[in-house]
């Protein structure tokens, strides 16, 4: 539930950029990354919009400021192995790790457009060791492109299936379709309908994604 507005008297306190990224980061970790506004984030410290704009020039750059706090406090460079292709495949799991446990980010990251410079060194370990395994610099950016996409994709699709099962425990649509499938029509599927839940919520990670840059470095 968001917090009620608090309410001021006179000049309102001097702010600190920390306590502006400290107060957003509770808003997008309690309520999403929709909902950070500027107005939104001037209630939660007590203050005006107008004088956020001394500390940051837009919800854009506030974003990015998150970003590169949240790479501070939870991106880890790993000892990465000298095979190449294992060094690809390790980098993008350590990236799969950290944003695991904060879906907002993922949020953000997947429109496109917006980044931290803290994590490009995981990009250039991934870029290097494709091009190590004999891509082309150019094809390397897409296989990158490649592995963040299946990488962006599983961390929403699992959220989303995550907040969808706290929020209603009731069977889905999809559970039910499945309790009733036809054998004749569609046997393949009606042979594994009972376990079908269970088996698409197992975590594959790490197969798909080993499994993704074998078929990138085949086509080389």
């Amino acid at each position: 539930m968001p917090t009620p507005p608090r309410r001021t008297s006179g000049r309102p306190p001097r702010i600190s950029r920390e306590q502006l990224v400290e107060a957003a980061r509770r808003i997008v970790t309690e309520e999403g990354a929709d909902r950070l506004t500027m107005r939104r984030l001037a209630s939660e410290v007590g203050s005006t919009p107008m004088a956020l704009y001394h500390h940051v020039r837009d919800k854009e750059e506030l974003l990015v400021l998150l970003l590169d706090d949240y790479a501070a406090r939870t991106l880890r460079r790993p000892e990465l192995p000298a095979d190449p292709r294992d060094r690809v495949v390790d980098s993008a799991a350590a990236i799969h790790e950290a944003l695991a446990g904060c879906p907002w980010i993922v949020e953000v990251l997947t429109a496109d457009d917006l980044m931290s410079a803290s994590a490009l060194w995981f990009v250039e370990q991934i870029v290097d060791g494709l091009t190590a395994c004999g891509l082309t610099p150019e094809r390397a950016v897409q296989g990158y492109r490649t592995i963040w996409y299946y990488t962006a994709g599983e961390l929403v699709v699992r959220a989303a299936a995550a907040r969808r099962r706290a929020d209603d425990e009731r069977a889905t649509y999809r559970e039910q379709v499945f309790g009733g499938l036809d054998p004749d029509e569609l046997p393949r599927l009606a042979q594994v309908a009972d376990r079908w839940a269970a088996l698409t919520t197992d975590d594959t990670y790490l197969d798909g994604l080993r499994a993704l840059v074998d078929g990138l470095l085949a086509a080389r």
